[in-house]
């Protein structure tokens, strides 16, 4: 599956310190067969998969569109089609379909929403119902 994050306040803080279990869930996903792509409403982000050691696991980094989804992809050349979205802004999990993570604004070292995110890709992909919500 082609797995899309968003990078300010789904990975890193306003400061740019690293969600907690980032790198371990990316490694997962890729063992098991996923492809992760970073993208952003400012722009392409590959100075932050870097400064974080993450460029192993990324496969591309893209400009997110934020609004007109499907003309702005095919603008900023988006390819592939995102399966799962991975993002703090509702909207855009909701057109493509994925789930909308809690804000990680701050930096809170007991921040666990990387493993419901794990969890989430490994039974959508297996044609399972999730069993839970990511914000609850």
């Amino acid at each position: 599956m082609n797995i899309y994050f968003d990078c300010d306040y789904t990975l890193i803080t306003w400061d740019g310190k690293l969600r907690p279990k980032v790198e371990d869930t990316f490694r997962k996903l890729k063992e098991d067969g996923h492809d992760i792509y970073v993208w952003s409403g400012v722009g392409i982000r590959w100075l932050e998969v870097r400064r974080h050691n993450l460029e192993q696991y990324v496969t591309d980094c893209f400009h997110k569109p934020l609004f007109d989804y499907e003309r702005k992809m095919q603008e900023f050349g988006v390819d592939p089609r995102p399966d799962i979205i991975i993002d703090d802004y509702l909207e855009i999990t909701r057109f493509f379909g994925g789930i909308r993570i809690t804000p990680y604004v701050y930096e809170k070292l007991d921040d666990r929403d990387m493993d419901k995110v794990y969890q989430f890709i490994s039974s959508v992909s297996s044609n399972q119902r999730p069993d839970f919500t990511l914000n609850s």
